[in-house]
Formats: C-alpha cells, sequence, structure tokens
C-alpha cells in the first residue's frame, strides 16, 4: 500500500536479485511475458506494475482521477523502495514512460537505471512543435470507430485487434491481450473496463509542469527503445530523448509499431541488461 493506493504487481526471477521495475502503460500487459522471462534469466528480479485505476491496482474512478502525473511517479519511487533497499532499474512503457521519467528527474536517489519504451518527453496534448505527433491518418481510423460493448469479452478483444491492424502492430498478440486485460479488471464497469483498455485517465491527468527541460539533469544509465514504424508516438519522440538524456542508448526496432513485440523480448532485454 502506497498512501491508501493497492498496485497489483507480478515478480519473475529471484527476488534477492537486482530489481527491475517495469511500469505499465496503464497495466502491467503492456510488458511482454518474454520480455520479463528474458530479463529475469539475466539475473534481474523483475516486477511488473499496473498504474492506478488499472488492473488489480485501486481503481477509483478513472473517469476524472485525483491524483498528477507526480503522484503516479512518486508510487513507482515508492514501490521501488519498498521491494528492494537498492536503487532500481526503472522501466516505463507509453504512458508509463511519461511516469518513468519523472520519478527519474524526482527520485535520483531510488533508480539506477532508467528504460523508456515508446514514449515521449512531453504530457499528452498538443506536441512540442519540433516533436512529431500522432499519425493523423491512423489516429482519423483509430478514434472514429464505434465504440465495443464494453462488458462483451469477445467485441473487446476484436476492438483491440482492429485496432492493432491500425497502428501497425500485430492483431492476434493485441487480442490475446485485451482478452487478458479483460479478465485482469475487477469492474463490470463500462468505463472501468474502457480505461483499462484504452488507458483514457490519462486524457484527464494533471501532467503540469513541464519536464523535458530537465531531462538534461539525469544521471543514470538510460535506454530508448522504439518502434520505427510507430504511428501513435512516432519514433522522432525517441530520437529527442534520447539526444536529451546524457549518454543515452537509443534502441530502434525496425519491424515493431507501438507495442512490443514479442519477437523483440531477446534484444530487448540483452539492451537493458547492458546497462
Amino acid at each position: 500500500m502506497y498512501r491508501n493506493v493497492k498496485l497489483g504487481i507480478e515478480h519473475f526471477g529471484d527476488t534477492a536479485a537486482p530489481l527491475v521495475l517495469l511500469a505499465g502503460g496503464t497495466t502491467m500487459l503492456s510488458w511482454p511475458d518474454p520480455l520479463c522471462r528474458a530479463l529475469a534469466r539475466g539475473g534481474r528480479h523483475v516486477v511488473r506494475y499496473d498504474l492506478r485505476d488499472c488492473g488489480a491496482s485501486t481503481t477509483v474512478d478513472p473517469e476524472a482521477p485525483a491524483y498528477t502525473l507526480r503522484d503516479l511517479a512518486d508510487d513507482a519511487a515508492a514501490l521501488a523502495r519498498g521491494l528492494d533497499d537498492r536503487p532500481a532499474h526503472l522501466a516505463g512503457i507509453g504512458v508509463g514512460g511519461m511516469v518513468a521519467q519523472v520519478a527519474a528527474l524526482d527520485h535520483p536517489e531510488a533508480f539506477s537505471a532508467l528504460t523508456l519504451a515508446g514514449t515521449r518527453p512531453v504530457a499528452p496534448g498538443p506536441v512540442d512543435h519540433d516533436l512529431p505527433d500522432h499519425d493523423a491518418a491512423a489516429m482519423d481510423r483509430l478514434f472514429g470507430r464505434s465504440m465495443p460493448d464494453w462488458s462483451d469479452r469477445t467485441a473487446v478483444a476484436e476492438f483491440a485487434a482492429a485496432g492493432a491492424e491500425i497502428l501497425g502492430d500485430d492483431p492476434e498478440s493485441a487480442r490475446a491481450k485485451a482478452a487478458r486485460i479483460f479478465d485482469r479488471t475487477p469492474s463490470t464497469e463500462p468505463a472501468v473496463q474502457m480505461a483499462n483498455q484504452l488507458g483514457m485517465v490519462f486524457a484527464q491527468l494533471d501532467c503540469e509542469p513541464r519536464w523535458r527541460e530537465r531531462l538534461p539533469e539525469l544521471a543514470i544509465p538510460t535506454l530508448v527503445v522504439h518502434g520505427l514504424r510507430d504511428r501513435f508516438f512516432p519514433v522522432g519522440n525517441g530520437e529527442a530523448l534520447a539526444r536529451e538524456i546524457p549518454g543515452a542508448r537509443l534502441l530502434v526496432l525496425e519491424q515493431a509499431a507501438t507495442a512490443l513485440p514479442e519477437a523483440a523480448a531477446d534484444d530487448v532485454a540483452a539492451a537493458m541488461l547492458a546497462l
């Protein structure tokens, strides 16, 4: 429990090994099982977790969150300290990558390394002029669809598969992940199911103040992982992160789009273990 917030977590590997903490984007299933297992084989204690209002974590009202991006960053630091006395390797994907950036900046003593996957250096909303925005044609198709019946597991899975095809991700993998997310969501309320599938809480979250200008303060080894075909956060966002974080390494996955493909698990794990 962190300030009356319960975070859903899952462990891989030896709990006495150095900690790699994987922040969900927004649920923990954004981190593929094969990647978690590969990191564990590499001698790490891997813990992936759900952000608030997602998965097995405390869910109150994802349409009106009573917390900020800074609170989510504080959650990451508190969880890392609760799991291990030593600084942790923190990784965030998508919006979880925004959480990870702020956590590493606000709690530098809690983290020894940083991995940022498929994310960008600014909050949701209008993008900085020098960063590529979402692919407009893909977004029109993605958000122009009719919503499914969020209480229907099959309909939700099919909706996810169709969205993955628009984004350039694997539809079968997205269908299976959506079904797992559906099964892990404790509430049958449509708004909660939708929030778990789409990460809608970030549309309502207070993400001020900006943090991009603080990125040069980061003094820990950093890996930036980005799909070359990402239509949601185009690869220029990852390139900007790698430029602005001192000494950061950029790993571009040529066959990947928005999601981390299972086929890239070994390459991503090797790069993370090298930090």
